[in-house]
């Protein structure tokens, strides 16, 4: 399989081709009460927090990065035009109002209308067959956006795999194992990879047309995809944090792979 450009240890560009654009959701804000302004700056407000690892592994991978803000629902459709693929970012716990459900008495911090408007750009993105790579709360709002549902915490069923890690994010915490015939098992040449964990929600229904093709040794879903579409992937853990490995680089070479080739297709029906 080609790498584009990887050496192992050490990362350089994929070969110089049309780039494409690829929106990497912002999840997370912080509260204007939870930033600490300079005695020169501005004053405190609402902040898209997002970590910049996203944008990295997007760029090393040979796409070009753009961070999607939060915005009306009604503008996302004008923004997707100009993308070639979208990368659902990690963030707070999604609130299960957005599938039904009661919220349980360990659910975190949530923020409804984030919510509404990352699965709005999951459904949109899905309509117009794009691209799209999903990770952590990002593959949780992809089921969801597809009639899924989460297991809101999951000591409640598992606690044998530690998936909240308090190590650092580049140091694997457990392994996964993956359906050998899955797109994802094909991508990263192996039926097991090794992967970070910060998560204490997890898919509980898979969403329609998706499938399950990770698990953890506990058994809890860490990989879903749609296995009729070009690139439609979801994993569990921050592959931005670990795209120095090789498989997991291969993970984001293939999203923007795929995305390049959606550029060329749109433009062509384009042009008819």
């Amino acid at each position: 399989m080609d790498t584009g450009g990887l050496t192992l240890r050490g990362l350089t560009r994929a070969p110089e081709t049309r780039r494409p654009l690829i929106g990497v959701t912002t999840s997370e804000l912080r509260k204007a009460e939870t930033v600490s302004p300079t005695p020169e700056g501005e004053p405190p407000r609402h902040e898209m927090a997002l970590g910049l690892t996203y944008m990295k592994a997007v760029e090393v991978a040979g796409g070009v990065p753009v961070v999607i803000p939060p915005m009306e629902t009604g503008l996302i459709g004008a923004l997707l035009e100009h993308l070639d693929g979208v990368c659902l970012s990690g963030g707070p716990d999604i609130h299960p109002d957005h599938y039904g459900e009661e919220p349980h008495d360990q659910l975190g911090p949530t923020a409804p209308d984030l919510d509404h408007f990352e699965l709005e750009i999951a459904r949109k993105a899905d309509a117009l067959m794009m691209p799209v790579l999903a990770i952590c709360r990002g593959m949780q709002a992809l089921n969801i956006s597809r009639g899924g549902t989460l297991l809101q915490h999951i000591p409640d069923r598992w606690v044998d795999v530690e998936h909240r890690q308090k190590m650092p994010g580049q140091t694997a915490a457990h392994r996964v194992d993956l359906d050998p015939k899955s797109n994802l098992a094909l991508i990263v040449g192996s039926p097991v990879i090794a992967v970070n964990s910060f998560h204490h929600q997890a898919v509980e229904k898979v969403g329609e047309r998706l499938v399950a093709t990770g698990w953890a040794p506990d058994g809890a879903t860490e990989a879903i995809e749609d296995p009729d579409r070009e690139f439609m992937l979801g994993v569990q853990w921050h592959a931005e944090l670990m795209v120095d490995q090789p498989e997991q680089y291969r993970l984001f070479r293939q999203f923007v792979a795929a995305a390049e080739e959606f550029s060329v297709i749109r433009l062509t029906e384009a042009t008819r």
